[in-house]
């Protein structure tokens, strides 16, 4: 179980990102968080399409860390159902956020997901995007990585988000490569792509150069994993 002062600890460097929030350069109506935004929902759906082994309407998804509700939003896009969609997040702020964008129908959670109450199997799908990033305590990974992949009904999968290298700016997060997913999953059937060229690069372009820079994969920082529980 969580220690109090782990939780603490990740509610303070969200709250810093929070302060953020504001600045232009972080706006998704910036036209290169908007690229980036596109190329990954694209990539999201391309893999909902070829991997998911139950209608997209009948998919039952639980994401871990849901922010401000942003990627429920766009699992509704995508043709889910909301009701059947659980949203879990730690701060208050944010869960009232995502409350208040969300349909009604959507559950909203608040709190340590560690202590969600779901039995083993719930969800044909269990998703995380740039959470485990802000994990710095490797232990602490890994608790939550077993509790996604109890979750997760056999022949389901969990769907992952996340950059995989450092930043040297931002002591609040750890990069989380292949390797290290291949530890938490050690079962798993995995299935990933590189995404999203490095924001620190990108934010330097104009849009329309975003996605000839892209083109190099040395470049792109994040990976999108299928992480799929055998049978």
């Amino acid at each position: 179980m969580n220690s109090p002062d782990q939780v603490e600890a990740i509610k303070q460097q969200y709250a810093r990102r929070m302060a953020d929030a504001h600045k232009s350069v972080y706006l998704p109506t910036n036209p290169v968080n908007l690229k980036s935004m596109q190329e990954r929902e694209r990539a999201i759906a391309a893999t909902l399409v070829k991997e998911l082994q139950v209608p997209l309407s009948e998919a039952r998804v639980l994401e871990v860390g849901c922010g401000n509700g942003d990627n429920l939003l766009m699992l509704i896009r995508l043709g889910l159902d909301p009701a059947n969609l659980v949203g879990s997040e730690l701060l208050p702020k944010r869960v009232a956020s995502s409350r208040h964008r969300l349909p009604a129908a959507t559950m909203i959670l608040s709190g340590d997901a560690c202590e969600l109450p779901y039995p083993p199997g719930s969800f044909d799908i269990v998703y995380q995007s740039t959470v485990f990033t802000s994990l710095l305590d490797p232990d602490f990974q890994q608790e939550l990585a077993a509790k996604m992949w109890s979750w997760t009904r056999p022949g389901g999968a969990i769907l992952w988000y996340d950059f995989t290298y450092n930043n040297p700016r931002n002591p609040d997060v750890v990069g989380v490569p292949r390797k290290r997913v291949r530890e938490l999953f050690p079962l798993a059937d995995i299935v990933s792509r590189r995404l999203t060229l490095a924001p620190p690069i990108a934010r330097r372009l104009p849009a329309w150069l975003y996605d000839c820079v892209n083109v190099l994969r040395p470049l792109r920082t994040h990976l999108l994993c299928w992480i799929r529980k055998p049978l």
